[in-house]
């Protein structure tokens, strides 16, 4: 059976070989880019490596053996998700991540690694500066993935037959973000469109296209990349489902992140849409008064939280997760799969959807 620790040590352990490598191609260009190494090894210390793993168990779906060209490979989906994060915290301005100050909140000075702290400049146009700062990381380390993909040393053969999954996982991902951000604010998000979000934004980039990026470098049949896609979009809708959950019900001290932001920013969450379709017509009026206060702090937040249980909706979408993890299981029992993928894939089921983190 797959060691998990082991193998998160190995991505790991190129990743930082990779940083160390970058960070000194940077500074010799300047010394002034220390901010960005900074922020660049942030990016990419912390993680369960979970893309990384659902490409690995791809590949060893198609027969292929470990070797550390797929672990390079693997590695490449860190950087996309690092890319993928750094964005995503500047379109939400989210301060903290994983207990630590996000990209932007840091370059503004808000915390390790930051330039702006004894700056005599405007507040917003330090803020500005900072979300200018932190796009660049995030496009840096998007460029770095694709380095680190062509370049992981197995067969250019695998490698090109991957490119059209390359273009379709970024397609998805900005798809998913683009949608997010036309419909956060929205009076009334539909459970449809909220789930539509979750699976172009997470569900597909999470789960589905590792598998198939690793199967497809492998050479796995047709039949194969089917059963990642009945296995991979459930499972990755369930896992955007609990950090839904996570992000309004969760403990700040274990997620390392504010329970205040999907709230307060109106996020058109799943637990939101299902949320509102639930509430009585008095209830829902007090829900949309407190979501539209821009000030809205934790006694708020309490509140909304008290109407989603009461509601039910909080139960909904623990059974909606259960429910994507049961078809997401049976789809591993729908083809053939080596014992060894077919353990390690249904080990993955459980940790995404059940996870505190």
């Amino acid at each position: 059976m797959h060691d998990d620790l082991g193998f998160r040590r190995r991505i790991d352990a190129y990743l930082h070989r990779l940083v160390d490598e970058e960070e000194a191609e940077l500074l010799r260009l300047s010394s002034e880019l220390a901010p960005l190494c900074v922020q660049l090894r942030n990016s990419l210390t912390r993680g369960k490596r979970m893309r990384a793993a659902f490409l690995y168990w791809g590949w060893r779906a198609a027969g292929q053996p470990d070797c550390d060209g797929v672990i390079r490979a693997a590695a490449a989906m860190e950087l996309v998700h690092a890319a993928a994060c750094t964005h995503d915290d500047i379109i939400d301005d989210s301060r903290l991540r994983h207990g630590a100050p996000t990209a932007h909140a840091a370059f503004a000075g808000d915390g390790a690694g930051g330039w702006g702290s004894g700056s005599a400049e405007p507040h917003d146009a330090r803020q500005e500066r900072s979300a200018a700062l932190a796009m660049m990381l995030g496009d840096l380390l998007m460029g770095y993935a694709a380095q680190v993909f062509a370049t992981c040393g197995l067969p250019g053969a695998y490698v090109a037959r991957t490119v059209p999954l390359w273009s379709t996982l970024l397609r998805e991902t900005i798809a998913g973000e683009f949608l997010e951000v036309l419909r956060t604010g929205s009076t009334a998000p539909e459970v449809a469109e909220s789930l539509e979000v979750a699976r172009y934004k997470t569900a597909k980039y999470t789960v589905e296209r590792p598998l198939h990026m690793g199967a497809t470098l492998g050479g796995a049949p047709r039949h194969v990349l089917a059963a990642f896609t009945a296995y991979g979009l459930p499972l990755g809708e369930a896992f955007q489902l609990r950090d839904d959950l996570l992000g309004t019900f969760g403990d700040p001290a274990e997620t390392g992140k504010s329970t205040l932001d999907d709230l307060r920013d109106r996020k058109p969450t799943t637990l939101l849409a299902m949320t509102l379709s639930l509430l009585a017509p008095d209830d829902r009026l007090l829900l949309e008064k407190t979501l539209g206060n821009p000030a809205l702090d934790e006694s708020d937040a309490a509140l909304a939280r008290r109407l989603m249980d009461d509601c039910g909706a909080r139960r909904r979408i623990e059974d909606m997760i259960a429910e994507r993890v049961s078809a997401a299981r049976g789809a591993l029992n729908s083809t053939a799969l080596p014992m060894e993928v077919r353990t390690a894939l249904g080990s993955m089921a459980t940790s995404v959807a059940d996870r505190a983190l």
